[in-house]
């Protein structure tokens, strides 16, 4: 089966803002990961990782960046079309879910007018029936009393009641995939496990692929696949969450997952990660977790470990991944 998405060597160059840095700042570094219709992949990482980055750079939404690579929605490069081809994607092909709703929403358009402006982009539906769509739309995505809700504002709807709106939006010209960064991040528990509950219900009954950007390993472990770990802009390890959260292959996925209480451990102390991901500015030609390793060895500073497949399913970019222990499930 062709994946619906598949970026090849994704890199994202910006120029350099800061005396920090010796030159052009590479924040993507050559990243590779596949979406398949129905799947969910999550891309994890500390903050600084490129984890938005890469997303916006899959719509070529970063304008001030060189973007290197292939991005390849069913067999067709993004990076390569022009921009009337670029438009008709946006929305029908890949549509992306922000993380903070009140900064993507316009504020002085009601919800159901942004909605419309998508339907009305991609669709021939006349006035009417956009109006039957987006209340259809609202009602999908939780929002009772649709058909009043459509003439709210974003300030006058609740944190859950924007994000939902901002679902709606991205669902209205009907993608194939669904990218969504924190979607989640600013929200209480409960509202978090609605909306994380909805976009599983909204892949499993359209058949979408969704890639789940994220920093919460706990958000991972319930509603993905696959997983993407991501260090320093390039790909630490990859493999389907269940493999990589019992037996990790890299020193980075292992310090992640040491760091995360588990069921039973309220008094037992954290074990945090050490140390400070490195400067994007002038990266080391080593690995860039050495500094922060408790797995180093004379190979780790000698060059940059390349991405490899260690098991069937199962790429790693560390040189003590087969020493790494098996974690015992809490």
């Amino acid at each position: 089966m062709m994946p619906l998405l598949a970026v090849r060597d994704l890199t994202v160059t910006f120029a350099a803002a800061a005396a920090a840095a010796a030159g052009p700042v590479r924040v993507v570094d050559g990243i590779s990961l596949d979406v398949m219709p129905g799947e969910v992949v999550g891309l994890v990482g500390e903050s600084g990782s490129g984890k938005s980055v890469t997303l916006r750079a899959l719509l070529r939404l970063l304008h001030a960046a060189h973007i290197g690579g292939r991005v390849l929605w069913k067999g067709r490069d993004v990076l390569a079309m022009p921009d009337h081809e670029l438009r008709e994607m946006r929305g029908k092909g890949m549509a992306a879910v922000f993380q903070e709703p009140t900064a993507a929403l316009n504020p002085v358009l009601p919800i159901g007018l942004q909605i419309e402006e998508s339907l009305s982009a991609h669709t021939t539906l006349n006035a009417a029936a956009r109006r039957r769509r987006a209340i259809e739309l609202l009602g999908e995505v939780g929002i009772t009393d649709a058909s009043r809700r459509l003439g709210a504002y974003p300030h006058e709807l609740s944190g859950g009641q924007r994000q939902r709106a901002m679902i709606a939006i991205a669902l209205a010209a009907g993608p194939e995939i669904l990218l969504a960064d924190e979607p989640t991040t600013a929200l209480d528990v409960t509202i978090q496990d609605q909306i994380l509950a909805l976009l599983l219900r909204l892949v499993a009954d359209r058949g979408m692929g969704l890639l789940l950007v994220t920093h919460d390993l706990g958000v991972v472990a319930e509603t993905c696949d696959r997983m993407v770990v991501l260090y320093a802009g390039r790909v630490a390890e990859a493999g389907s969450v269940a493999d990589v959260f019992h037996q990790p292959r890299h020193a980075y996925t292992d310090a992640l997952l040491r760091s995360m209480p588990g069921e039973g451990t309220a008094r037992t102390r954290l074990a945090p990660i050490p140390g400070q991901p490195p400067s994007l500015g002038r990266p080391p030609d080593a690995c860039a977790f050495v500094p922060r390793c408790g797995y180093t060895n004379p190979l780790c500073t000698e060059h940059r470990p390349p991405l490899i497949e260690v098991e069937p399913g199962r790429a790693s970019a560390c040189t003590a991944w087969n020493r790494l222990p098996a974690r015992v499930p809490s």
